[in-house]
């Protein structure tokens, strides 16, 4: 996947980074990347951006769909209470239905892990034309299959060369993938835990699983680290975004999704010739 050009606009935040792209062959420290927004941005500045990042996926969207020889593949990973799908919904409402899939994997089924561990996975990658999004993915296959061992170390070592070429084969075959990893603080998690378990209407998120997990935080940080650290290539690298303030992360995800669009260049197909000599009556 190309690099995610930072597209010139008329505010003065364009120019700064908003997600971090790990280096193909560099080790992630989680612990040394901020997840807080950056102080350059206010709330107010950021939403409006917002609205001007969904515009543009709209309007890629459309020449992506129409062209209709490529597909987007985002994956979305992070903590509990992350933030996933809140992207999906504040990000991605501006997208046409009709080019676009949203796929949560839950616990697999019994038909699920009668296959090999990617096999529910591909079957969800997009079709030209397509944008999918995998609110997680087949990266739970070396978090928290690793972090309860549900699997032996030998079996869950070897998946992280399987997922690069996995990832390899399809942009092999005209999907680029976008990874981001919505990074939030251990204090904002607990916040936002509170939030759910004191609010009626929200706590239907809430499980006691979620504190069981937090409990455990540090080994799915370490988790976390190694598939960014392993899995970042240069066909299909991880990007860190910066998660405490849902604001930021918005903008955020909607500037790179964009601008990953824009660098895979989708054009309206050309018109059937003699269309100036059709009459409708």
């Amino acid at each position: 996947m190309p690099d995610i050009p930072r597209t010139a606009a008329p505010r003065a935040s364009a120019a700064l980074p908003l997600v971090q792209r790990i280096q193909p062959g560099t080790s992630v420290d989680l612990s040394a990347i901020d997840p807080a927004a950056p102080a350059e941005f206010s709330r107010k500045d950021a939403e409006a951006a917002l609205a001007e990042e969904r515009q543009r996926i709209h309007e890629l969207q459309e020449r992506l769909y129409a062209e209709s020889r490529r597909g987007l593949l985002v994956v979305l990973q992070a903590m509990d209470t992350g933030g996933k799908d809140g992207v999906v919904k504040h990000v991605f409402s501006c997208v046409n239905p009709q080019g676009c899939r949203v796929w949560a994997f839950k616990t697999p089924t019994e038909e699920e892990l009668a296959h090999d561990f990617l096999w529910r996975y591909h079957r969800r990658t997009p079709a030209r034309g397509m944008i999918a999004l995998f609110n997680r993915s087949h990266y739970e296959d070396v978090l928290i299959v690793r972090v309860k061992q549900l699997v032996p170390e030998a079996v869950w070592r070897e998946r992280y060369a399987q997922i690069n070429d996995f990832e390899r084969m399809l942009t092999q075959n005209d999907v680029t993938l976008l990874k981001l990893f919505l990074h939030i603080s251990k204090d904002e998690q607990r916040r936002r835990l509170k939030k759910r378990l004191n609010d009626p209407e929200k706590r239907w998120k809430f499980s006691p699983d979620d504190v069981r997990d937090r409990a455990l935080w540090d080994d799915y940080q370490r988790a976390y680290a190694d598939a960014l650290t392993r899995c970042s290539t240069p066909h299909a690298p991880w990007h860190v975004v910066p998660a405490d303030r849902k604001w930021f992360r918005n903008l955020a995800v909607a500037r790179a999704v964009a601008d990953t669009l824009a660098a895979m260049g989708p054009q309206f197909p050309t018109a059937p010739a003699g269309l100036e000599e059709v009459v409708v009556e």
